[in-house]
């Protein structure tokens, strides 16, 4: 019996105690509770952070072996963020394989099928490890029992309370009300109590809380470590808290918190393409996850692997959506070559096929954060506020040169003219976020938080109806809890 082996019972978060041939395959370096409840080392403490990074990665089967159906193969933001908007199709030539995909893209799927089931598992197992984390380091006592210094120590809290709120946050933008569980869940009894699923009010307030700690934690600078820059940072921290208020629409702090990050030294690539094809060498990337290829254990972007298998390519909607000659196109999808240049780092098909890719998945960058400010800055009345940093925006995009290595022509994505209508001004902004930020897992999760997700994908053609603002709770946790879970409307 090893009790991080997991139990499918009671929101997939207990994970305490089950027999081994419950998992398809061993988590390679996980810190148990066992191991935190008996003798802590840093060794202990360092893999238990580490190890809560991975539920981050598109490393392929990280909770299981080719469980398609369940929707753990990868991790499936392409899938419930791109696929089911109007920007992506599930492959470039239509198929029958893996079926449930379809169902996301067509609005068709039920409180059974593996998108929702994956994204829940995968957060809850990273929240799981987090909770032994922060519950070990938290020790009063856990300087001398463990010789961890106090400057490293609150660095690996700081991150965990960052990982933390950055899992909440999927989970209550996905599925609203969710169990909050805080602390590890030791028995039974406990993991039935816990099923219960919180206000997304409560939720949004202890994301905000976690982030709070956090930032008092971290060191202040670009990043918390010079030789792993893809650790979390205050910049990052400071980051998630801008979008956790935009999301909350508590539009006066976002500005601010945006501000804060060209103080740490993030801003604006010259050329747009660099912060998907460099590795923490550039000026905007604010969060990321460090793929490694060759690595032991495995870490690479798995992502890449399903590319070569023809999956993940544009829809006609979404090609059609770009102005003249914006170099953001072919830099995000290359058609000819049904290459998805974004998603594999490269552009000229490397990686394309290679479940070991070296290219990093990027979750927050400066040009994200900027339209945050943008549409903050609107909502509060600062109409030309709002349109300088759109201008900024597409000024970039018309400065870099092209994928071709062209320089785009003359009158190329021309600056928004001074508007004090803000409905004006923020079609301009949407519009922006599709070009800017197409295929980085943002765009069904924008038109929902816009209320214009109904008339957007009705227009697309798609059946979708007032439940889908949310996805289904996974049925299998539902009846695992006895009906202590409850679904959400209309599944």
């Amino acid at each position: 019996m090893k009790n991080y082996l997991k139990i499918g019972l009671i929101i997939g978060i207990a994970s305490l105690t089950a027999c081994e041939d419950d998992l398809t395959q061993e988590p390679i370096g996980l810190t148990t509770q066992e191991q935190a409840n008996t003798t802590p080392t840093i060794a202990t403490i360092e893999t238990s952070v580490k190890s809560s990074y991975d539920l981050l990665s598109n490393r392929l089967n990280i909770l299981g072996e080719w469980d398609w159906t369940g929707g753990l193969v990868f991790q499936n933001d392409y899938i419930l963020q791109d696929i089911a908007s109007d920007d992506m199709e599930k492959k470039w030539v239509g198929d029958g394989d893996q079926p449930w995909i379809d169902d996301i893209n067509n609005f068709t799927f039920t409180s059974t099928n593996g998108g929702p089931n994956g994204l829940w598992k995968y957060n809850y197992e990273g929240i799981k490890r987090l909770n032994i984390a922060i519950e070990l380091l938290t020790k009063p006592d856990i300087e001398a029992i463990t010789g961890i210094s106090e400057a490293r120590k609150k660095q690996l809290l700081g991150e965990s309370y960052f990982l933390r709120s950055y899992y909440y946050f999927a989970l209550v933008t996905n599925f609203g009300d969710v169990p909050l569980i805080l602390a590890p869940v030791k028995t039974y009894q406990e993991a039935f109590d816990f099923a219960v699923r919180k206000d997304k009010a409560v939720v949004w307030d202890q994301i905000k809380a976690d982030l709070a700690l956090a930032r008092d934690l971290l060191p202040n600078a670009k990043y918390s470590s010079d030789t792993e820059k893809w650790r979390v940072s205050k910049g990052a921290v400071i980051a998630l808290l801008a979008k956790s208020n935009l999301y909350t629409e508590n539009w006066s702090a976002v500005p601010a918190l945006v501000d804060e990050l060209a103080g740490l030294g993030f801003s604006l690539n010259a050329n747009y393409f660099d912060s998907f094809r460099t590795e923490f060498t550039d000026n905007e990337v604010i969060f990321a996850f460090d793929h490694q290829t060759n690595a032991t254990p495995r870490r690479g972007n798995g992502i890449c692997a399903p590319l070569g298998w023809g999956f993940f390519a544009p829809s006609n909607d979404f090609l059609d959506s770009f102005e003249p000659n914006d170099p953001r196109k072919l830099y995000t999808v290359d058609v000819a070559n049904q290459n998805v240049n974004k998603m594999l780092g490269s552009l000229d098909g490397t990686n394309k096929g290679n479940d070991d890719a070296p290219n990093n998945k990027i979750y927050m960058r400066y040009g994200d954060a900027l339209l945050w400010k943008a549409e903050a800055l609107n909502e509060t009345g600062d109409y030309a506020g709002a349109i300088s940093i759109i201008n900024q925006i597409r000024e970039r995009a018309r400065t870099t040169v092209d994928a071709t290595g062209a320089v785009p022509p003359a009158g190329t994505l021309p600056d928004r003219p001074a508007s004090n209508d803000k409905a004006t001004i923020k079609a301009w902004l949407i519009s922006e976020r599709r070009a800017e930020l197409g295929f980085e897992n943002q765009r069904m999760l924008d038109l929902k938080r816009w209320g214009i997700a109904k008339e957007v994908m009705t227009a697309h053609g798609k059946n979708f109806l007032d439940k889908h603002m949310l996805y289904p709770i996974p049925q299998a946790e539902i009846d695992a809890s006895a009906g202590t879970l409850t679904q959400n409307p209309g599944y």
